[in-house]
């Protein structure tokens, strides 16, 4: 899903003109960012949280050249953790996506007998 369908989505559920949605999404959208950038945590009940975590410094390999080891500076980076509302939907897709379609059962040498 995209922003613009996020916007034509709720100006469709609520009558709006898709620019005022437009505008209010767009505006959500810069204060969240304006916040995870101060280093503020964002809070969204059932939906989930953003938070800035800073990642230690490392050592990475470049797979075309295993010899040179690269320095990965620390960094800030956002995590997300989802909220109880969101994994529990998101978990009934684990149900639909893990159940294979019924294969058709091959028989082993051993079983078949002429």
């Amino acid at each position: 899903m995209t922003k613009r369908d996020l916007v034509v989505r709720i100006s469709n559920d609520t009558g709006m003109i898709q620019q005022d949605v437009l505008a209010i999404v767009q505006r959500a959208l810069d204060i969240l960012s304006e916040s995870l950038a101060q280093g503020q945590t964002v809070e969204l009940r059932n939906f989930g949280v953003f938070e800035v975590k800073l990642r230690k410094a490392r050592v990475g390999r470049n797979p075309n050249a295993p010899e040179n080891d690269v320095r990965i500076p620390p960094r800030a980076v956002v995590k997300f953790k989802p909220g109880k509302q969101l994994r529990a939907e998101v978990l009934k897709l684990s149900d639909k996506l893990g159940k294979p379609e019924a294969a058709p059962k091959v028989e082993s040498p051993e079983s078949t007998s002429h």
